[in-house]
C-alpha cells in the first residue's frame, strides 16, 4: 500500500465531498463520530483509495491489491468511532463494496 501525505489548502473537507472525493468520482463516505467540516474520511472500492482529511492534513492510501483495501476498511471499521459507509445511494458504489465482502460495512 502507498500512502501519500499532503497539506490541503482550502480550508475545509467539503472541498473534497464535491470534488476529489465525490460519489460521481466512486467515492463513498466513512462516517465516524469525529466528521465536522476539519475531519472526513472517503473510500473508492474501485480504484481500492482511502482519502483522509484531518484540519488540513491529507492523507492518501492507495491499495494494491483488493485484500489490502479489505484489510485497510476492517482496520477502520474497528475504531471506536466508526459509524458505517454511506455510498449516498450509489447503486455501483454499493455494489463495489458488495463485491468486496464489505456490504456489512454500509448503512
Amino acid at each position: 500500500m502507498k500512502k501519500r501525505e499532503s497539506f490541503h489548502h482550502d480550508g475545509d473537507r467539503y472541498v473534497l465531498d464535491m470534488g476529489e472525493c465525490s460519489t460521481r468520482k466512486g467515492f463513498a463516505q466513512v462516517d465516524t463520530n469525529q466528521d465536522a467540516w476539519y475531519f472526513g474520511t472517503w473510500a473508492n472500492p474501485v480504484t481500492l483509495r482511502v482519502v483522509q482529511y484531518a484540519e488540513g492534513d491529507l492523507s492518501i492510501y492507495e491499495c494494491g491489491a483488493p485484500a489490502e483495501f479489505v484489510k485497510l476498511m476492517r482496520d477502520i471499521a474497528g475504531a471506536e468511532d466508526f459509524k458505517g459507509i454511506d455510498a449516498m445511494l450509489v447503486p455501483s458504489i454499493e455494489a463495489g463494496f458488495t463485491k468486496l465482502g464489505l456490504a456489512d460495512l454500509l448503512h
